[in-house]
Formats: structure tokens, C-alpha cells, sequence
């Protein structure tokens, strides 16, 4: 009888411990996606303590993504995204490379150039300017600024290696601040289904950009619309400045007008943007425009205020 009473306890207490080994297991897994093998071996070297393990496989991921990025380092990265994030009056352009297209797909790809987003909006919310203030971050420089948990891009850079396995650079960045009184707006444009926006406004395509708007009155929903679609004007017709009426004269050959405001607007030739945004009550201060993969002059940082 008490034989049977201990077999009894036995197997209770041995369901019970496979019961929250598994458990353990599958929040480990959940909350850093790493595989089953990698998992288990963590939780057997730290007696199932799951925040010693996830430390533990945090760290040998570290390692794994800084040997992996020397291996392949060197390697052409001609693909990738540009993320455009805005957060009230600062703005986040920021362009990432990858070899593939496929890579340029993937959500880790993805999730990392949310986090250079969000680290440039955290860098530019310590400048202080009272005018609309631009600056250029080349590639050092953005693995160098760092995101909320104190690790350098340059580190998440290569914890992302190590993950999708293939070469990936932070090419450059423009970041806006402006006053209270000039609104920011961001576009991104894509050619693939498989890139998707996420909820915080974070923006991803081949091409993106961001312009400074000032309004003569408060912006409502129609004016909205229309910064949006002037936005998408400059992704699509590449003007390289502004223009000023009073500097600038209009270049007789329309196809290659260089100044935005004397532009024939992309959504109908017979307006001309400047006249738009004057019907309109608006001015664009300053714009920038990426495209994944052009040459790009000006990698080092600089500043501008206007």
C-alpha cells in the first residue's frame, strides 16, 4: 500500500516538474523567438530559471551576431528600405541595406530600422533649436547613437546579421526638428505588398521622405491630404530644392525643372505646385527625399537651421 501511495507521488510530482519545465520553455521561446534546441539548452544550464536564461541566450546571440557581421562584412548590400518616422515636431528619415530583397522583407529586417528610427528621434529631442533644424547622420555616426535598452545600433546591427544571415549596413539618416508652428510630414512609397507600415507610424518603402510645412491657418483634414500628396509629388518627380520666386527662375525645359514650386504637380499637369500650395495657404520650408540605393555625396554629419 505504501508502495503504491509513493509511485503515486511520484509520478505527480514528476508531472507537475515536466509541466512547468515545458512552461518555461515555451514563454522562453515566446519571449525571444530564439529556436527549441537553444532554448532547452539555456534552461538546463540555469535550472530552468527563465531570466537567467534568456540573459544567457541574449548574450551568446551578441556574439553570434559580431562574428557573423565580420564574416560577411565587405559584402554588397544593393537592397533594403527606407523608414520614415515622424514623432510630433521631430522626423526620422533613415536608410538600411541588405544583399536581398527577401531580407529587406523579413520582419526582423523590418523591426530594426523601426529601432534606428526611434534612436534618431530620441537623439534629435535633445537638440535645442527654435527654427526648423536638419541634420545628416552618416553611417559611423548612426552605429555609434544608441537605443532605449543603452545598446549601440552598430550592436543591433549585428544581432540582425546573426539572425537573417546575410550582410546589412546603416547607410545614413536625415533628422528634422522644427517649432510648434511648422508641421513635419512623412511618406514612404513601396513596390512590394510584403512591406507593411506599422501601427506607430513607423513607414517603410524604396523611396521616403519628409517635408516641413508652414501653414497660414490651423491644418485641417483636406490640408492634411494635400501635404501628403505633395509628398508624394517629391518622391515621384526627385525636385532638388525648394525654389524661391524671388532667387529662381523657371527652367524653360519643363522635364527637367529642378525647383519644386515650378514643378508641374504629379497629380495634374496643369498646376503647377507653387501655385497649389499658395491657393492653399501653405509653404514648404525644406524636404528630403531617399531612394534605396542611390550614391549618396554627403555621409558625414551635418547641420542645418532655417
Amino acid at each position: 500500500m505504501l508502495s503504491s501511495l509513493m509511485s503515486v507521488r511520484m509520478l505527480h510530482v514528476g508531472r507537475a516538474c515536466y509541466s512547468a519545465e515545458k512552461s518555461a520553455l515555451a514563454h522562453l521561446r515566446k519571449s525571444t523567438g530564439y529556436t527549441f534546441a537553444n532554448c532547452k539548452k539555456a534552461l538546463e544550464l540555469h535550472n530552468n530559471d527563465v531570466k537567467e536564461a534568456e540573459k544567457w541566450l541574449r548574450a551568446e546571440a551578441q556574439k553570434m551576431g559580431w562574428t557573423k557581421a565580420q564574416k560577411v562584412e565587405g559584402r554588397t548590400t544593393a537592397q533594403g528600405l527606407v523608414g520614415v518616422l515622424i514623432k510630433n515636431n521631430i522626423g526620422a528619415l533613415v536608410e538600411v541595406n541588405c544583399e536581398t530583397d527577401f531580407v529587406a522583407r523579413n520582419k526582423e529586417f523590418q523591426n530594426f530600422i523601426g529601432k534606428a528610427s526611434q534612436s534618431c528621434i530620441n537623439y534629435m529631442s535633445a537638440v535645442d533649436s527654435k527654427n526648423v533644424t536638419k541634420i545628416g547622420i552618416g553611417s559611423d555616426a548612426l552605429k555609434n547613437i544608441k537605443f532605449t535598452d543603452d545598446k549601440s545600433l552598430g550592436d543591433h546591427l549585428a544581432l540582425l546579421i546573426g539572425t537573417v544571415g546575410e550582410n546589412a549596413t546603416l547607410k545614413r539618416a536625415i533628422c528634422y526638428k522644427t517649432p510648434e508652428s511648422v508641421n513635419l510630414v512623412g511618406y514612404a512609397h513601396s513596390t512590394s505588398e510584403q512591406v507593411q507600415n506599422n501601427d506607430d507610424g513607423q513607414l517603410f518603402g524604396k523611396y521616403g521622405a519628409i517635408a516641413a510645412f508652414k501653414s497660414q491657418a490651423p491644418v485641417d483634414a483636406e490640408k492634411q491630404e494635400l501635404q501628403k500628396k505633395i509628398l508624394q509629388h517629391i518622391v515621384g518627380m526627385n525636385p532638388q530644392k525648394v525654389g524661391n520666386k524671388e532667387q529662381d527662375e523657371p527652367n524653360p525645359s519643363k522635364d527637367d525643372e529642378t525647383c519644386l514650386i515650378y514643378q508641374e504637380y504629379l497629380l495634374d499637369p496643369d498646376v503647377v505646385v507653387g501655385d497649389l500650395l499658395e491657393e492653399n495657404g501653405l509653404e514648404v520650408l525644406d524636404f528630403q527625399r531617399f531612394a534605396c540605393g542611390e550614391n549618396d555625396a554627403s555621409q558625414s554629419n551635418q547641420e542645418t537651421s532655417k
